[in-house]
């Protein structure tokens, strides 16, 4: 009997893909066109992983720049000052909202996203519907740590959550955790879309 449900934000919340997209471009875009798209490929294909561990990852292989922890902050507070206002600005997935109101009334509702903590409750707040959700779990931590406490927490057994995301991250989170997972298909998961064999949906209209 379910019991809680789990949502991605990025893709399965809002359509915020594009967003964040753009940011990686702009913060790399002075290393050159090249880069760029190197960059935007791997985030593209990479949902749902934090931006502090692509942007190590894109100093190493891509500018073969090792990267202080400081360094790494700076450039995650210009990603930030670049997506948050945008963000809280983009349209829902269209039924997403309906659904999270009539969910929360009978299941506790969890976000578990790539994006830091601090900033996701920011921009649940700027939204309106931070009141919808009982916690928010974001980055540095892993997906799987996500919902390993959600399940400690509140003493839940795998078949009474389910998890909808968009991203290799989060099939893996759910299934690591052996949770039910649900795709949400958009432009950006064309691949994963058709390597899947799970249950896909396009979005929540009609959910219930």
């Amino acid at each position: 009997m379910l019991k809680g449900i789990i949502f991605d934000f990025d893709g399965v919340v809002a359509e915020s893909v594009q967003v964040k997209t753009e940011a990686f471009g702009n913060l790399y875009k002075l290393y050159g066109d090249n880069i760029v798209k190197k960059v935007i490929k791997h985030h593209e294909t990479n949902g749902g992983m934090s931006r502090f561990e692509k942007i190590k990852l894109y100093h190493k292989s891509f500018l073969n720049k090792v990267i202080t922890n400081q360094e790494i902050e700076e450039l995650a507070n210009q990603f930030s000052k670049l997506v948050v206002n945008k963000v809280v600005e983009s349209p829902y997935v269209p039924g997403v909202l309906d659904y999270i109101q009539k969910c929360t009334k009978k299941y506790r509702l969890f976000i578990s996203t790539g994006t830091p903590t601090n900033e996701m409750s920011q921009i649940l707040d700027r939204r309106g519907i931070s009141k919808y959700f009982i916690e928010v779990y974001g980055s540095p931590e892993k997906k799987y740590a996500h919902i390993s406490k959600i399940m400690s927490k509140y003493d839940y057994h795998p078949n009474e959550l389910i998890f909808y995301g968009d991203a290799n991250t989060d099939i893996d989170a759910a299934e690591k955790a052996n949770i039910p997972f649900v795709l949400i298909k958009n432009s950006f998961n064309e691949k994963l879309v058709n390597s899947f064999k799970g249950k896909i949906i396009n979005n929540f209209k009609g959910l219930s």
